[in-house]
């Protein structure tokens, strides 16, 4: 397995360059900015008062749509910027959020009272009106994020304050759904041309693409696409002295977010002091980090799996020497993999320890974690190599699968491949980068790829549904993460159950037998599940959350 080189004297001076020029464009740029927000607003602070986090990632958000891409770069961004009805307080338990309270009239109603003197970002009211059109939106089959309205057939507007989610099927966990759908303002919808989802697998460009406006606790004060972002606080927001989450409050005035892609160069922007905290810093550093003295690792799991996943809808894959034939639909070329693929040395060698090998494809956190069934089958390359010859291979086949071009995946990937190879299976890696990996998936132009999934509802049904529910035409958010296309009629029958039922004990019996089939059946490969690192300098106070996001209005700067 290959690892990223350790920091050159080359690469340290390149550094230095690089962040001293940042540094100076966001001297200028905050200067700028403060002068014009000064002349327009009298609330902002003074410079003297502000508290500027400077934050890098190895990537830029792919999106501003709210509604697309729910990819965890995106979210880290979103998240700070557009609402949901409730959220997660700082002990990730649910809360109010855009909506005050809630109750259920009948067995197909849930009523919302909506919070009243709620502004968007452009000065806009937030009204019922805009729950019902995001929720439309939402629905559009271009919305990645139809999950988060499980069961919902329609919003109906009862007063400008009032609303109710009308449910098509029963869904026992609803609220917890709600969280991650991300409200819009009807009105700015309509004035800029965006009353859809961006088209994101075709890579179209619009207004809500490029611009947000949400109600959260940061505005999007100026980007710079793969440069820079520049979020401030907004002074307006609802929750800046609400009662409810007061002793959640930080101290940010303005983030500064800036992609790094190379990872010496973040590690060296983050210990020369011109970066602040930076996102899942390489494995190989984090010990470096850690007994450095003025900086520390926050780490933290979430239930976020890193799985093996297979075209199984086709006759003859895209990219295979095997003609006239899909060896991936065969359990047992499955099985020959699972076997092969030794997820113990991978977390020590690939994953420096930062994982923890499973069988299941959902965290141990996530409401529906069968703990007994999480057993990985030793690792067996002769029966292996048996039940590939048992399935007409005995001599192997080539493949080539697809893998981001960045850490820990290529070195995942290579480990991979390596270890199917000593059974004959030859898989020659496509390393894509993060902007065209997922529009090259939702195309379905793939024959194997290998991917993290999370479960932001923190229910064992959300990974489930995304990626193993055969794909059905015109349900709310099934399916909408199942490249490969792998169907089980026995699997979707028990989703449904799953998703109508509404006693809990009952609820976690129909879970079990789901993660057994999927389990046993390999409608993937699940690998090991994340364990993630935040690298700050010591002055950071940083609250490490579940789903691995940043609330940054509860980051403090000391």
């Amino acid at each position: 397995t290959k690892f990223l080189k350790p920091l050159s004297l080359l690469s340290f001076c390149k550094a230095l360059v690089f962040t001293s020029s940042v540094s100076m464009l966001s001297l200028l740029f905050s200067t700028s900015i403060s002068i014009a927000i000064a002349l327009s607003i009298t609330l902002w602070p003074s410079l003297a008062d502000a508290k500027t986090l400077r934050m890098a990632l190895s990537d830029d958000a792919t999106t501003l749509d709210p509604h697309v891409a729910d990819l965890v770069v995106n979210r880290r961004l979103l998240n700070n910027i557009y609402e949901g009805l409730v959220t997660r307080d700082k002990d990730f338990k649910l809360a109010p959020a855009l909506a005050v309270s809630w109750s259920q009239p009948d067995a197909k109603t849930w009523r919302f009272k909506l919070r009243p003197n709620v502004k968007f970002h452009d000065g806009s009211p937030f009204t019922a009106d805009d729950v019902v059109f995001s929720l439309a939106r939402v629905q559009h089959p271009l919305s990645a994020i139809r999950s988060t309205v499980q069961g919902v057939s329609a919003a109906k507007r009862i007063d400008e304050l009032t609303v109710d989610l009308i449910m098509a099927e029963p869904n026992p966990v609803l609220l917890n759904h709600l969280v991650n759908f991300r409200i819009m303002s009807k009105i700015w919808s309509t004035k800029n041309h965006c009353l859809t989802p961006q088209n994101y697998k075709d890579k179209e460009e619009t207004f809500a693409s490029r611009s947000t406006n949400g109600t959260g606790p940061f505005i999007l004060a100026s980007r710079q696409p793969d440069v820079k972002m520049v979020l401030m606080e907004n002074k307006t927001w609802w929750n800046r002295a609400a009662s409810e989450q007061a002793n959640d409050r930080g101290n940010l005035t303005q983030v500064e977010w800036t992609p790094i892609k190379s990872a010496p160069t973040r590690i060296a922007a983050l210990l020369s002091g011109s970066i602040d905290l930076i996102a899942d810093p390489p494995l190989q550093d984090r010990d470096r980090i850690k007994n450095t003295p003025g900086y520390k690792l926050q780490i933290g799991s979430e239930p976020r799996i890193f799985f093996l996943a297979f075209d199984q809808q086709r006759d003859e894959l895209l990219y295979s020497n095997v003609k006239g034939k899909n060896p991936f639909k065969d359990l047992r070329v499955r099985q020959a993999m699972a076997l092969a693929i030794d997820v113990d040395l991978l977390v020590k060698k690939v994953m420096r320890g930062y994982g923890r090998p499973t069988a299941l494809m959902v965290g141990k956190e996530a409401q529906g974690y069968a703990g007994d069934l999480d057993q990985r089958q030793s690792v067996d390359l002769a029966r292996a190599k048996k039940l590939l010859a048992d399935a007409g291979y005995a001599k192997g086949f080539e493949v080539t699968g697809d893998c981001l071009n960045q850490a820990p995946f290529g070195e995942l990937c290579q480990g991979i491949s390596s270890q199917l190879a000593q059974i004959g299976i030859t898989s020659k890696i496509n390393l894509v980068t993060f902007t065209n990996i997922f529009p090259k998936l939702e195309k379905y132009d793939t024959s194997f790829y290998i991917m993290g999934y999370g479960a932001p509802t923190m229910d064992a049904f959300e990974p489930m549904q995304g990626l193993v529910h055969s794909l059905k035409a015109g349900q709310s958010g099934s399916s909408d993460s199942n490249w490969g296309r792998y169907a089980n009629p026995k699997l979707d029958t028990l989703l449904d159950r799953v998703n109508r039922e509404l006693d809990m004990n009952a609820r976690d019996a129909l879970i079990r037998q789901a993660l057994m089939i999927v389990r046993d059946d390999l409608a993937v490969i699940p690998l090991f599940q994340i364990v993630h690192a935040w690298a700050m300098r010591s002055n950071v106070e940083a609250p490490f959350v579940p789903n691995s996001l940043p609330y940054f209005y509860r980051f403090r700067i000391i």
